[in-house]
């Protein structure tokens, strides 16, 4: 088992170190926030006094934060503390450019680092069953993928510095689009006069089926783990959705690819979040589309 620092123990981060507790891990946590470690410490996360502490004489270092910004501030205090040779693997969601200077941080200072954002929420990191999008070289890849292991159910080599973060921003693009593309297709059924099960029954059994149809709908009843039915609780908050679309937008016009449907998500989700939606579950969007009228 391994000694293992864990910076960030927000709705994420917790039971992600949990998990490795768990997996018999050696870990030591921390966050700047008091609160979030005193949740850590009623859920049974060995914490440290600060990020320094935890990382010292550890063999892998794992970073869980809002902002490239952030991880790259604590990889100046976290990089002197940690072992010769120590394993960083962030898995937060930040820009590829950040996850490429946190990589070159790490390798200056002799440390080995992976960029391994996730996909799954928080019921994903509290059940262990996360998918990790893994970019770094083939050997460090392997060293991380047994700790990653503990956390998640699918740990996926996309190849070099910087491809985790690729193929997340990728993929929260597809869930983006399809969530408002769900939403919008309930809300045009109920002015049509279909009821929610109905049109449920039909397409998650037709061409319209996709992962925010069938285990995060958007409407209330057909799918009863769905965060529709407990107030749009989430889940997978709106504030981070409109994070991972703006980056993906970011990203998109970057690299000069036309992304028209990509580029209005970023927009439509980050309308609703300034505007009241930022604490609820993104599928929530579907009741901003209701609301809306022409």
């Amino acid at each position: 088992m391994s000694a293992i620092a864990f910076i960030g123990l927000g709705h994420m981060g917790l039971p992600m170190a949990a998990n490795l507790v768990k997996a018999g891990h050696a870990v030591a946590a921390f966050d700047l926030s008091a609160a979030a470690r005193a949740t850590a410490a009623e859920a049974g996360v060995p914490l440290a006094e600060s990020g320094a502490e935890a990382a010292r004489g550890a063999d892998v270092v794992v970073t869980m934060l809002p902002k490239g910004a952030h991880v790259l501030a604590a990889y100046r205090e976290l990089l002197p503390a940690a072992s010769p040779d120590a394993l960083f693997i962030d898995s937060s969601t930040i820009d590829i450019a950040d996850a490429r200077a946190a990589h070159a941080a790490a390798t200056g200072a002799g440390r080995r680092f992976a960029d391994a954002p996730v996909s799954g929420g928080v019921p994903g990191a509290t059940a262990g069953t996360l998918t990790f999008m893994v970019g770094a070289d083939e050997a460090v890849f392997k060293s991380a993928e047994p700790v990653l292991a503990a956390m998640g159910r699918r740990v996926v080599h996309c190849g070099g510095p910087g491809a985790g973060q690729a193929a997340k921003i990728c993929n929260n693009m597809i869930l983006g689009v399809s969530m408002i593309a769900v939403s919008e297709a309930f809300a045009l059924g109920e002015r049509l006069g279909l009821e929610y099960q109905a049109l449920f029954d039909v397409a998650a059994n037709a061409s319209g089926q996709c992962w925010a149809l069938t285990a995060n709908c958007p409407a209330p009843g057909p799918v009863p783990a769905s965060p529709a039915n407990r107030d749009y609780a989430p889940g997978f908050a709106t504030a981070l959705m409109a994070k991972d679309l703006g980056l993906a937008a970011s990203a998109a016009r970057a690299s000069g690819l036309d992304a028209r449907l990509g580029l209005a998500a970023a927009d439509i989700y980050d309308d609703f979040n300034a505007d009241g939606g930022a604490g609820l579950d993104f599928s929530a969007i579907f009741t901003r589309i209701r609301e809306r009228h022409v």
